[in-house]
């Protein structure tokens, strides 16, 4: 497997290239601007991109997404708690169109011989997801190096992110982490120093000792 990290944007977010090395089929994971970045990669390596995945709907994670989806004709996956059907908050979450595959918990999606495993992990949004790949985790705005997503937007929690963060927390083995900004980290790292990570934890056993 490898990984090619393109921050993107104003707000620097990393746009991943995730490709099966034997097959050249490629996911891209949050084309959030720069489109002739990102294209610019997949064509020069050429590779064959078969997904792209969106970690949640917040507009800095898709703007690059039509010229993406147009070019690569690959589908596009995200949670359906990030697609707004109301008229509302367009800048922060996806339009419904049929563009759009849905996948939630336990969905696994096929990239060559890489399997891709979805888990909810809402907080910093509704439909905010984290997609496990081997021993790689892309957190989107989740799980940052050392910090949290901001929960103040619409469909964002304090109490749900701490049970997300939980969630991760309590994973089997180490990861390699690979957030939606900013440098990647460990989840070894994270359980050891990320203070939201270690608060959500400890406030969690200490809320079930309090209930017994």
């Amino acid at each position: 497997m490898l990984i090619k990290t393109l921050p993107v944007g104003m707000l620097e977010t990393n746009c991943y290239v995730v490709t099966d090395e034997e097959t050249h089929k490629c996911a891209i994971i949050d084309p959030g601007a720069d489109s002739n970045t990102i294209l610019d990669y997949i064509e020069s390596n050429k590779l064959n991109t078969v997904a792209v995945f969106l970690t949640h709907g917040h507009y800095d994670h898709h703007m690059a997404l039509d010229a993406v989806e147009e070019s690569t004709g690959a589908p596009v996956y995200v949670h359906e708690g990030e697609v707004n059907r109301n008229g509302q908050n367009g800048r922060h979450k996806l339009e419904d169109t049929e563009k759009l595959r849905f996948y939630s918990e336990g969905d696994v999606i096929n990239v060559g011989s890489l399997e891709f495993k979805v888990m909810e992990t809402p907080g910093h949004s509704t439909g905010s997801v984290t997609l496990m790949c081997q021993d790689a985790l892309f957190t989107g705005d989740t799980l940052f190096r050392g910090d949290c997503g901001r929960t103040d937007l619409e469909g964002g929690s304090d109490e749900i992110m701490m049970k997300s963060l939980k969630r991760l927390f309590e994973l089997d083995g180490d990861y390699e982490v690979y957030p939606g900004h900013a440098q990647s980290s460990t989840l070894s790292y994270e359980r050891s120093f990320n203070r939201y990570m270690k608060y959500a934890v400890n406030n969690m056993i200490n809320e079930m000792k309090n209930d017994n």
